[in-house]
């Protein structure tokens, strides 16, 4: 797995880019819901390379973080839907709802399983959404996955996700 995460990280063309002291110390103040911030001078259907190798990045960089039920720090771990919103949150400012069921309701363009890009949100359930997790891409995703376990590098061919996956939202567009 270790490998695996080397190289999706070798393979990024650019380097995050420092965030001010301000924001390093208080990423939370002042930031817009998602649904309401617009990324005007891009394309819809592209989201921005930076903001997307930031998520990344950040999403590669916390595997291994314990699963808690409701958490959202590294320190004391994470659900999925905290993992998300801290990812988000500290890589490009963006606050999400708390709940995977929130996200999958943003009114932001869904994306189909072959479409996804990097920093795309994948959404998972039996006939509602339950579940999410970050496509990092070549078919994978960043997640944190149920109690006892921990964030996670999977794929999505795997038998469950294929079987379970709802779409994708761009959030990052």
């Amino acid at each position: 797995m270790l490998g695996v995460c080397l190289s999706l990280l070798a393979a990024c063309g650019t380097a995050p880019h420092k965030r001010s002291s301000s924001q390093q110390r208080n990423p939370a103040s002042a930031v817009p819901l998602a649904k309401n911030l617009e990324w005007s001078t891009r394309p819809a259907d592209a989201p921005p390379a930076d903001a997307a190798n930031d998520v990344l990045f950040r999403a590669i960089g916390l595997v291994g973080t314990p699963y808690r039920w409701g958490g959202n720090t590294p320190q004391g771990g994470f659900d999925c839907s905290g993992l998300i919103n801290y990812i988000y949150l500290t890589s490009t400012g963006l606050r999400l709802p708390r709940t995977s069921q929130e996200m999958a309701a943003l009114d932001k363009p869904k994306v189909d399983e072959s479409a996804l890009a990097s920093g795309d949100l994948v959404f998972f359930g039996r006939g509602h959404v339950t579940h999410v997790g970050v496509y990092v891409g070549k078919g994978r995703f960043v997640h944190a996955p149920n109690s006892g376990g921990t964030v996670r590098l999977d794929d999505l061919d795997g038998a469950y996700w294929k079987q379970n996956f709802v779409y994708g939202r761009r959030v990052l567009n």
